[in-house]
């Protein structure tokens, strides 16, 4: 098995440092903005690591048992996808040390933290690109990036054209990963803060590093430093390339992601939605399947609750699927409060830690459903299987298997009442008499081999055997 075991048992919480909780003032910016402020591309909220410690009780209430950390290493930005140094903690973020203390704290509490590994491109202030910038043809680190004239120009206005910037910022050189030097700095970034004590990565624009066997050699040199390490990779169109013993566990699933807006949001018929979510369901090996990253929100598109229009109907019935669905799910901070967010830098406000602002209902819902996942295996690890449902096209059935453990997950998207038929032959469910909805109390009675359910407009169940 190359994906390691805890990755399926998981319930992934993302944190975008700056903006989920402020612990201390003395390492805050000079300029730093109010807490509620609306966020800008440039400002900076003052979260740190130690807001991430004090409210780590939050998170183990909820149900969070593993951490995804935006980049922390020190960068001149908030979201400090340009590291000017991979090896120090940003001090606005606090010391290493505290980090340190934040993984003693996490694994203590049986709780993992992976990273935001950035190795596409750095900051104009890293290194290499300032000795570039310094010393322009002179420098012995021309061959770190993808140079095309001289001198370099990193700062006036407009595209970079006289290197290659990623998208063509100047404020993210591209590095030139076929240089074994730079290659062997990144090996050396991967492997040492895996001995320091993280539990994986979770690889920016990894595609974008077009190398087989760069990501063999990197996926080689963290798991001879930990053989559970997690290895996640920022690809948006799920290509299997990507998946498997040469390069990651898991990907982040942004297909599926657009699968449930698109079919809550009436944009794409159920029939569709089943149609292509058993193709994302049956396109990897079964333990990649199950250790595909499942997000419904992240801190590079608008808010889930925002995508649907603050409905919170449509909301829980997003997160019924995130959960039952094969793979990991992954709550973006705050939107099991009902944080809203409109595109970057909107969907990176700062979380409400005043509770009157909470969707409680929301939040009750969701943590419902981390205690009810991590007490069925099936739901973590069973093979998924769509049903056969009588009558209603806006009606959708699906079991998780896993050997005589089986839930069964129905939804009506519709805005009217719906009652269905579902067949349970070929199931573990229809040799039982009755299925409780766990998400509730009702019970429903098994006959022949079929169960028949009334659900409310935009609502859903999850069954098991009473």
């Amino acid at each position: 098995m190359s994906v390691p075991n805890w990755v399926q048992d998981s319930i992934f919480y993302q944190i975008f440092p700056d903006r989920f909780a402020n612990g201390q003032d003395k390492n805050n910016p000079k300029k730093v903005l109010p807490w509620n402020a609306k966020p800008t591309i440039v400002g900076f909220h003052g979260g740190d690591i130690k807001g991430i410690i004090d409210h780590m009780y939050y998170l183990l209430d909820l149900g969070i048992n593993a951490i995804y950390l935006n980049p922390i290493f020190l960068s001149p930005s908030n979201h400090r996808y340009n590291a000017v140094d991979y090896f120090q903690i940003d001090p606005k973020l606090g010391s290493k040390l505290e980090f340190f203390t934040l993984l003693d704290v996490a694994h203590r509490n049986e709780m993992k933290v992976i990273l935001d590994g950035v190795f596409n491109h750095c900051g104009r202030g890293f290194f290499a690109f300032n000795d570039v910038l310094e010393n322009q043809a002179d420098s012995p680190y021309t061959d770190w990036f993808h140079i095309k004239k001289y001198p370099v120009d990193a700062y006036s206005p407009g595209d970079a054209t006289t290197y290659e910037g990623w998208w063509k910022y100047k404020s993210l050189p591209k590095f030139n990963t076929s240089n074994p030097d730079v290659e062997e700095y990144i090996l050396k970034v991967a492997r040492y803060w895996i001995e320091q004590g993280i539990d994986g990565w979770r690889l920016d624009v990894p595609n974008e590093i077009n190398d087989d066997e760069f990501w063999m050699r990197f996926r080689e040199v963290v798991r001879s430093a930990n053989p559970d390490a997690y290895l996640v990779g920022e690809i948006w169109d799920g290509d299997p390339r990507w998946v498997g013993e040469g390069h990651f566990d898991g990907l982040m699933n942004y297909p599926v992601r657009t699968l449930i807006i698109d079919v809550l949001n009436g944009e794409i018929t159920t029939d569709k939605f089943s149609h292509d979510l058993k193709k994302w369901q049956t396109k990897y090996a079964q333990e990649n399947t199950n250790a595909m990253y499942n997000l419904l929100g992240s801190h590079d598109v608008e808010r889930f609750l925002t995508k649907v229009n603050g409905n919170l109907g449509k909301a829980k019935l997003g997160y019924l699927l995130l959960f039952t669905l094969s793979g990991v799910p992954a709550i973006y901070y705050g939107d099991e409060i009902g944080l809203l967010g409109g595109k970057d830098p909107d969907c990176r406000r700062t979380f409400h830690w005043d509770e009157s602002q909470w969707m409680t209902p929301l939040r009750d819902w969701i943590k419902k459903l981390i205690r009810v996942r991590k007490d069925k295996v099936a739901l973590r690890r069973g093979v998924f299987k769509l049903l056969e449902t009588e009558t209603h096209k806006n009606c959708l059935a699906f079991v998780r298997v896993m050997d005589s453990e089986c839930g069964l997950t129905v939804i009506n998207i519709d805005n009217a009442a719906m009652e269905l038929t579902v067949d349970l032959s070929g199931t573990p469910l229809a040799a039982y008499k009755s299925l409780r909805n766990v998400m509730a109390t009702e019970e429903y009675q098994v006959i022949d081999k079929k169960i028949t359910i009334k659900l409310q407009a935009v609502s859903g169940v999850l069954l098991f055997p009473y």
